[in-house]
């Protein structure tokens, strides 16, 4: 059976040129990067190239970037490192804030990945004070309510660039701009926008900002944090002097390289690669809400990454439908895949205003590189044809649409 993946939001595969680079360092320059020995020194080069190219990537000085084994430490590195940055001494997860420190107060929105969500949530549980912004019917947060939320204690502002789950951009510019007025510190998470759309550090204001490398086809278990120059934010782990002390531990050579090569075909192929797939994104869009009736686009009338639909199919279970789809051939997702086998419906789903109900029959489909005419072709078949079969087999359906 060919199979078609439609779920890149997931993860991407490792780029062929990604993989190349890499090799060597698994290999042949397989030296510990802090090691003063020529060995060392070529795989301490090989760092340091990733770091400016991950920095070109979003309009970085290579020195604000560091390196993390992913985007939930990047994360959660932003959330407490600024925390704790504020008080007298450290806070970690399970520390809880002194009644002689003052109050803190974090303002994000109730869309946020769980990496943001969680972590906000353990702060609260510290003693920190947290606002959760709503968000509108297609997943944008409002900057005006961001600067009603503001109090004199609030030391963070952290709001994702792009939606994990809708593909919904958020309007961080003037979100940052609101946050500089107010010399707040402004964190955004960019895992899923990075590689997609362009990004500018500057222009959005931004004191830190999260990237995931297997977001952007380099491996898993690798990713970057932009730190501001000037930004105070105190370690969460502790051991070497690594990346100017904000994250001890031996660097992992061969996952940089990785990450750096993959920043850089990002950049070099962002304008054309966003035309082409954000144009197979919009054919399958259209083909569904042609070829099947009582189905609805999520977060459509915002701005969205190029390649991400989620999609409402009425009465259907969203994970028979991606069974139904797999069995086909077909890779999708009901949404997040953080969250796969959590039993209550997609919190940004909810979030936006959709039922239970309407929530776990929504579908997200997320394209990529690899994604061609002849598989949008397929999933325009595949799909219509396993929402035919699971209506049929719902008397629920069946009642209602005798209705119609």
């Amino acid at each position: 059976m060919n199979r078609v993946y439609l779920d890149y939001n997931a993860t991407t595969p490792v780029d062929a040129e990604v993989l190349d680079a890499m090799l060597p360092y698994f290999s042949a320059d397989f030296a510990n990067a802090s090691s003063i020995h020529t060995a060392g020194q070529r795989a301490r080069a090989a760092v340091e190239t990733a770091r400016e190219q991950v920095a070109a990537l979003i309009g970085a000085k290579p020195q604000e970037i560091v390196f993390t084994s992913g985007g939930t430490e990047s994360d959660n590195h932003a959330v407490f490192g600024v925390i704790s940055s504020q008080v007298a001494q450290p806070i970690l997860a399970v520390d809880r804030l002194s009644r002689q420190q003052p109050p803190l107060h974090v303002i994000t929105s109730t869309i946020e990945h769980e990496a943001v969500l969680n972590a906000c949530q353990a702060a609260e549980k510290q003693g920190v004070g947290v606002t959760y912004l709503p968000v509108d019917r297609d997943g944008q947060v409002d900057p005006q309510a961001i600067r009603r939320a503001i109090r004199p204690e609030t030391v963070l502002i952290t709001v994702m660039h792009a939606n994990n789950e809708l593909g919904t951009v958020q309007p961080l510019e003037e979100i940052g701009r609101i946050a500089s007025e107010h010399k707040i510190y402004f964190h955004t998470d960019a895992v899923q926008s990075g590689g997609k759309i362009p990004i500018n550090v500057k222009t959005l204001n931004a004191d830190l900002l999260s990237l995931s490398g297997h977001k952007l086809y380099a491996p898993k278990g690798v990713g970057a944090l932009y730190i501001r120059s000037g930004t105070r934010l105190r370690q969460l782990l502790y051991g070497g002097h690594h990346q100017r002390g904000f994250r001890p531990g031996t660097e992992n050579v061969a996952g940089i390289v990785g990450l750096g090569k993959a920043a850089e075909i990002a950049r070099n192929s962002l304008a054309s690669g966003a035309q082409r797939v954000s144009a197979l994104r919009d054919q399958l869009e259209r083909g569904l809400l042609e070829g099947i009736p009582q189905i609805r686009v999520n977060g459509s009338q915002a701005p969205r990454t190029p390649n991400t639909t989620n999609i409402r199919f009425a009465g259907i279970e969203g994970e028979a439908l991606v069974i139904a789809l797999d069995l086909k051939g077909l890779a999708c997702s009901v949404g997040a895949a953080c969250s796969s086998g959590a039993v209550e419906p997609s919190h940004v789903l909810t979030a936006i205003g959709l039922s239970q109900e309407e929530a776990k029959s929504s579908l997200r489909f997320s394209l990529g590189r690899h994604t061609t005419q002849s598989e949008i072709a397929f999933a325009l078949e595949a799909i219509p044809a396993a929402v035919a079969q699971l209506r049929a087999l719902s008397p629920t359906y069946q009642k209602a649409a005798s209705r119609v």
